[in-house]
């Protein structure tokens, strides 16, 4: 790995955490420089703008999950077990806190003051997020293995509120057992075995 791509993605990881605690508007060029130990004009000719890298972390993000689901979809066939997969994957974040938090989720919570070009790309990825769980819905109802009290679309776009608001009642709450507890009673009305 090259020099530049290893402080590209130093900026980038310090920009994410800075993200993670103070929001969009909660960090600048100096509290990264800060962090990393270069100059402000070094971000700069990476990311000649805030909005450059917020916009290029969120299409990192977004290609790290698109791979990630991939990688799942591959091990995994059974659509509750998928289901259960992402949620279990969330709540290993927020216990180990290597990523307590959707990045994008915070970053919808200001999307009205957010750059254009950031807000397109946070919307990318929860269009994303619902059209893979609405496939995951739409196979789990085909063949039996999901109960849907509603179309696929609007089970998948509920599915993925509970999955944020759980991640939000745990930073909430500073509890990480909160996502879990949160998202139980979601995963077995889901379940084809569920009590009637």
């Amino acid at each position: 790995m090259s020099n530049l791509s290893t402080t590209s993605d130093e900026i980038l990881t310090s920009a994410r955490a800075l993200i993670m605690t103070g929001g969009y508007n909660g960090f600048s060029y100096a509290d990264i420089a800060a962090v990393v130990g270069i100059r402000k004009a070094s971000i700069h000719h990476h990311f000649p703008s805030k909005t450059d890298l917020v916009r290029t972390l969120v299409v990192r993000y977004r290609e790290d999950a698109e791979a990630g689901i991939a990688g799942l979809e591959r091990q995994v066939r059974n659509p509750l077990a998928l289901l259960q997969a992402y949620a279990g994957h969330w709540a290993q974040c927020i216990e180990d806190a290597s990523r307590p938090f959707c990045v994008c989720a915070l970053l919808a919570s200001e999307l009205p003051a957010l750059p254009p070009e950031v807000a397109a790309e946070v919307k990318a990825f929860f269009r994303f997020a619902s059209t893979w769980l609405t496939s995951v819905m739409e196979r789990g109802l085909k063949d039996g293995r999901l109960k849907l009290s509603s179309e696929p679309r609007v089970e998948a776009e509920a599915f993925m509120a509970s999955v944020h608001g759980a991640m939000l009642s745990a930073r909430a709450y500073g509890t990480p057992e909160v996502f879990a507890t949160i998202l139980r009673p979601t995963l077995e009305r889901l379940s084809p075995t569920a009590a009637r």
